[in-house]
């Protein structure tokens, strides 16, 4: 699972973001040059002043003040121009990695295999590809080169202050360790909370997206109140620890500038010293003060950038848990090619498997089954007796535990998953679509399509008559979820996609459930004509499937109970003789032979 890596105690972690830099290094080079004059300019002002003060005021010529007033301005315009370049640049920069990023995350977590999402929730999951980059942006973007230019001007005031009075500086580095202690001690602190406050805002955002999905179910059920208690519970966590963490910025950058500026004051008693004792000049004192307040003032920046960069480390921590996560369902390195054209033969042998959340139950138990090609099989069982767990691993959404699958007579492990899944059309019994309008949802699994393809793709599942009349037509956007459809219509949509893919082998998982008697015959007509001459695997509990199909597998108990045909199910197998009875008196109702 995510979130079991021990985290980092420093920024480290922020190295690993130098490869999404390296494409744009152009761009990180005229960053770093606009950052040096600009950061160079700064320290210019502190000799600027010393003239100023000891050439301009103190001797007395108006003109010769001008002249080092103007040398000061052109320093500051340099120092503007530079400082908007840097600006500008590290900004872009910003925005371009932390793209970068969420493109990557999200190209890799789709590659992902349904087990890896049954152990780390989705909510978790867009909380780093959302909250985590754009805390990334803003760090590359503005704090990371605030870092830069506040180490560089306190290297470079350190040196001008040695230049300028060499025993204040000793002075000066002799109180540095005590502003360091407390960067070394609450940065470590800071650290370990900002990780815990990621952690706790991605909890935050998993509820709020889990129950906003089911809001139907959640006010149906007049949940609201409940969830409303459960997501505050939620946000104080994240709140409590949000307050530790700033809790801690708090007392680091407090202390680090009390100290840093009483370090100030000290300097300023020191040196006023000098200058009554004529060891240093008053421009000397001035550049030298200018020099210990910048210091110190990039010393407390530091502190305070510290925080932000710390926090990052957390962010990007937790984005390399999900790109360095393998996939267990990937392509082998040398993929077997699946015979062309395809036939749709399917063989499972032996097989075992139990699902990752639950790994103590079996869910398949040494299941054979051969499917021929053009054949038809229908599974028919109780709830949970592993139908549904059938159809996953033919897709490789997972792989079993032992035993062998097998498509047109290679083992799909070694396949290309997507090759494989290229062969198959699906309809669920709850259809998946996406927002957008009809033409994006039925081109979904065949984008190549042309509009006319659509159409009569649309028009075997007996689409054409409602889409048709939506105020737009086909290109109505349906919402998210295509909320602004019945559950029949949606069904449709769904078997028109699975019909435009024009599969090898269809798998279809109560593909009528959702439909009324009228739309079910239509449907079921559609479906007949989509599955002659090729491989269907049908689970059902709709009479005409099971009288059509040419053998019928009995499941329960993660087994294939019984095999054959309708009728002679019928004397050999008590189970489906009792699902039959359940299933065919209309009188009785089919709650046996729901969704396994």
């Amino acid at each position: 699972m995510l979130g079991d890596r021990r985290g980092s105690r420093d920024i480290a972690e922020l190295r690993q973001l130098v490869r999404f830099l390296a494409p744009y290094r152009w761009r990180v080079a005229a960053a770093a040059a606009a950052l040096l004059v600009a950061a160079g300019s700064v320290l210019a002002i502190g000799q600027g002043l010393r003239l100023v003060v000891d050439q301009g005021f103190l001797s007395g010529e108006a003109a010769a003040l001008n002249r080092m007033l103007l040398f000061v301005l052109a320093i500051v315009t340099v120092m503007a121009i530079a400082t908007a370049l840097r600006f500008y640049m590290v900004s872009w920069l910003g925005e371009r990695v932390a793209a970068d990023l969420r493109q990557a995350v999200f190209s890799h977590v789709v590659k992902m295999e349904p087990a890896f999402f049954e152990l780390n929730g989705v909510g978790e999951i867009q909380s780093r590809i959302t909250t985590d980059t754009t805390l990334l942006q803003s760090i590359i973007g503005s704090s990371l080169s605030m870092a830069v230019r506040n180490v560089l001007l306190l290297v470079g005031t350190v040196i001008m202050l040695f230049i300028t009075s060499p025993k204040l500086a000793a002075l000066v580095l002799a109180g540095m360790p005590v502003v360091l202690v407390p960067i070394l001690v609450f940065g470590r602190r800071v650290r370990r909370l900002s990780r815990s406050s990621q952690d706790r805002i991605a909890d935050v955002g998993s509820y709020a997206g889990e129950s906003l999905h089911a809001i139907r179910t959640v006010q149906a059920f007049g949940h609201e109140q409940q969830d409303r208690e459960r997501f505050s519970t939620h946000v104080e966590d994240a709140f409590v620890t949000a307050a530790a963490r700033v809790r801690q910025r708090a007392w680091l950058t407090g202390m680090v500038m009390l100290l840093a500026f009483a370090a100030v004051g000290i300097i300023l008693w020191q040196g006023g010293h000098d200058v009554l004792a004529g060891r240093l000049t008053p421009g000397q004192l001035s550049a030298f003060v200018f020099y210990a307040v910048l210091a110190a003032g990039a010393v407390g920046a530091i502190s305070e950038v510290m925080g932000e960069l710390l926090r990052a480390a957390g962010a990007t921590e937790r984005l390399l848990e999900l790109l360095e996560t393998q996939a267990i369902i990937a392509p082998p390195a040398n993929p077997v090619p699946l015979p062309e054209p395809a036939r749709g033969e399917v063989e499972l042998q032996a097989v075992c498997f139990a699902y990752p959340s639950r790994p103590d139950q079996l869910a398949l138990d040494s299941v054979g089954l051969h499917v021929r090609p053009g054949e038809r099989v229908a599974l028919v069982g109780p709830s949970g007796s592993g139908k549904s767990t059938l159809l996953a691993l033919l897709l490789r959404f997972y792989d079993p535990r032992s035993g062998r699958i097998t498509f047109d007579g290679v083992d799909i492990r070694t396949a290309d998953p997507a090759a494989l899944r290229a062969r198959i059309g699906v309809v669920a019994q709850e259809p998946e679509l996406f927002t957008g309008d009809a033409w994006y949802n039925i081109r979904y699994g065949r984008p190549e399509a042309s509009d006319d393809q659509v159409r009569d793709a649309a028009e075997a599942a007996s689409c054409t008559g409602f889409l048709d009349r939506l105020p737009r037509g086909f290109a109505t956007p349906l919402g998210p979820g295509g909320v602004q459809l019945s559950g029949g219509q949606r069904q449709r949509i769904a078997i028109a996609r699975a019909i435009l893919r024009n599969p090898a082998l269809l798998l279809l998982d109560e593909a009528t459930s959702s439909l009324d008697a009228e739309s079910e015959h239509r449907v079921q007509q559609a479906l007949e004509r989509l599955m002659k001459g090729r491989t269907s695997i049908v689970i059902a509990h709709r009479l005409a499937t099971v009288l059509a199909a040419d053998r019928i597998a009995v499941m329960d108990q993660a087994r294939i109970q019984a095999i054959g045909t309708h009728a002679e199910l019928l004397h050999s197998s008590p189970l489906y003789a009792r699902l039959a009875a359940l299933q065919f008196d209309e009188t009785r109702e089919p709650t046996e032979l729901a969704r396994g």
